[in-house]
């Protein structure tokens, strides 16, 4: 690679794309890497300023921009996605499925540490779509030393950087719990509320059992799910410190291991998490996941649904991140509920 003006540049090789940006119309390029030069693609050149040009020349041991973005590419590229093209020194990657995207959250650091690369992901354990952009790779300047590049390689490790999660199929069983429901006092209003999110997810309602707040009555009801072959079961009301409150000791007695109960997320504090014979999850949901538009649920119900055993320490550190502000107009994902790290 050498600098050469651009009046003096046909016939050269152009050793990285050069790109046109109109406020408001486009931001693209106008000539790709590998281009040669004519005589009147000069006034075009400088019209976009481009004074100088970085024409090719191959040096020993360097590597072009396009050859280090596919390296970084390499190094991130999980199952159940695939990579654009290399445009402007720059590589993304495309989701193949819906479920929850995966971050080597350490491995990213490193790699974005070691200066002159960059790796820019979405944030992890959130869910992503098929088509949507995961990440984006380049380096910083045109070319690079590839033993910088190997250094990468071996920082990030074996595995990529970014996985992608698909959704299982699950068959829930829904225990709804309380006494004025029970009774017919007044109508339930949370089942609908969590049939609604599983239907976003495809899951299958195999179940419903209306119990009061006799903890036996709901251990029973747990118990009879499972017994029907549903693969995740979810209790409604019941978790607080009220003394009519039983749902915990219930799904206990049930034979699960509880994982925590409680969370350091608002809306959504007394969550409780719990798996049946190590791999089915019991949730316990509080009445705030009935009435707040979003909750500790949604962010720990996608990660389920790909089968992941979430531990205590999957929840313990949501605290930061973990206040949802309850904006007049809901953006989540897009906010900052949930992605404290």
């Amino acid at each position: 690679m050498k600098l050469i003006k651009t009046e003096d540049a046909v016939g050269h090789v152009i050793c990285h794309d050069i790109t046109q940006i109109i406020k408001g119309v486009t931001k693209d390029a106008i000539f790709r890497k590998g281009h040669i030069v004519r005589e009147e693609d000069i006034p075009v050149l400088l019209s976009v300023g481009k004074e100088n040009l970085y024409v090719w020349e191959k040096q020993e041991g360097m590597l072009h921009e396009d050859e280090a973005a596919e390296i970084l590419r390499q190094i991130c590229q999980g199952e159940h996605m695939h990579p654009s093209g290399v445009k402007e020194g720059k590589i993304e990657l495309i989701a193949d499925c819906d479920g929850v995207l995966k971050v080597d959250t350490e491995g990213l650091y490193k790699v974005n540490a070691l200066g002159e690369m960059m790796i820019a992901s979405r944030h992890g354990n959130f869910p992503v779509k098929k088509g949507e952009k995961l990440a984006g790779t380049r380096i910083i300047p045109l070319v690079i030393e590839e033993e910088k590049m190997k250094k990468a390689k071996e920082v990030a490790g074996e595995k990529p950087l970014l996985q992608i999660r698909p959704y299982l199929h699950k068959k829930a069983g829904i225990v709804t719990t309380g006494s004025e429901v029970y009774n017919h006092r007044i109508e339930d209003t949370f089942t609908p509320v969590i049939e609604e999110k599983l239907v976003e997810y495809g899951v299958e309602v195999m179940g419903h059992k209306v119990c009061n707040d006799n903890h036996f009555m709901i251990t029973e009801a747990i118990k009879d799910l499972l017994s029907k072959g549903c693969d995740m079961i979810l209790c409604t009301g019941g978790m607080s410190v009220d003394p009519d409150d039983r749902t915990p000791l219930a799904i206990k007695n049930a034979g699960t291991d509880v994982v925590t109960y409680g969370a350091p997320v608002l809306p959504g504090a007394m969550f409780l998490l719990a798996y049946y014979q190590g791999n089915i999850p019991v949730m316990g949901l509080p009445g705030c996941v009935m009435y707040s538009k979003r909750t500790v649920f949604d962010l720990v119900l996608p990660r389920i649904l790909t089968g992941e055993i979430l531990k205590k320490e999957d929840l313990d550190v949501l605290g930061e991140g973990g206040l949802c502000l309850n904006c007049p107009v809901c953006t989540f994902p897009n906010c900052g509920f949930g992605k404290g790290r």
